[in-house]
């Protein structure tokens, strides 16, 4: 007998708020979103993390902090 294995990465968006500056491509307003991220293998939690993107609001680019 074969055993499957999963292992699964969830995503979700905690909050979000204007960030300062424009979009350098359209000179749109930039928002910040924190994401809590959890991967998972056989339902149990191996890693927790929380990021923050920023992307802009009128062309919806992903904008990378440098």
């Amino acid at each position: 007998m074969c055993l499957v294995f999963v292992c699964d990465e969830d995503e979700k968006v905690v909050s979000r708020q204007p960030a300062p500056g424009v979009c350098p491509y359209c000179g749109g307003m930039i928002q910040a979103e924190d994401i809590e991220s959890h991967w998972r293998f056989c339902f149990l939690p191996l890693y927790f993390k929380t990021k923050r993107r920023y992307y802009c609001t009128m062309c919806t680019r992903k904008l990378v902090v440098k």
